[in-house]
């Protein structure tokens, strides 16, 4: 299922997903719509343009929240012309699983774009790798990711993207044993228990985006 109010936009997505092996069940120009169509007949995922009218600002969140309270198996794609943090927060403070927040420049890298439609639909987290550099640029005095180490950050910023400990073995080319102590230690030091209700990779990652 596909929501954005830019048709030419939508039709490329479109014609992108179906050359990677996806059947689009059907499209949307605004947010109230692709309620109505997600509802009617629920795809694996929605893929979802934060901005569309009325006021072309938070639609397509808003849509992805009354999807995820009526359809909650249905994963949920975002795309963004621009970095926005805080959207990207909002949607990994609602929601624990199925959801992907991506720029829309990632939809041209079909095989990227192809995989994380997929990651997200196996119940997976996927944020914007771009979203993630400028997050790790971002500093302040009170950082609360301070007590980190460096190789612990490093960690933590692939975690944000939805890497699995095996996924982050390889690409920090270091053994999964490893990745998996380092993982421990931050959530020791981020003070995430084994006994808390929700799942602490995900807690990690909202310590990392409200950093």
């Amino acid at each position: 299922m596909l929501a954005d109010d830019a048709v030419l936009f939508r039709e490329g997505v479109a014609r992108v997903l179906a050359e990677s092996g996806f059947e689009v069940t059907g499209q949307a120009s605004d947010g109230s719509s692709l309620v109505e169509l997600v509802l009617a007949d629920p795809p694996e995922v929605a893929i979802i343009d934060i901005r569309m009218p009325p006021t072309h600002s938070a639609e397509g969140v808003d849509a992805a929240v009354a999807i995820r309270a009526s359809a909650p198996g249905v994963g949920l794609m975002l795309l963004s012309q621009h970095v926005e943090a805080h959207h990207a927060l909002r949607l990994m403070t609602e929601f624990e699983g199925g959801v992907g927040y991506l720029l829309k420049d990632r939809v041209s890298d079909l095989a990227a774009f192809a995989l994380d439609v997929r990651r997200v639909a196996s119940g997976e987290v996927v944020i914007d790798p771009e979203l993630v550099a400028r997050l790790i640029a971002r500093r302040r005095e009170d950082d609360p990711l301070g007590i980190l180490t460096g190789r612990e950050r490093d960690v933590l910023s692939l975690m944000a993207q939805g890497l699995s400990n095996r996924a982050l073995a390889v690409e920090l080319h270091l053994s999964v044993k490893t990745v998996e102590a380092h993982v421990s230690s931050i959530f020791t030091k981020l003070d995430l228990q084994p006994d808390q209700r929700d799942h602490r990779r995900v807690l990690a990652v909202l310590a990392f985006l409200r950093a």
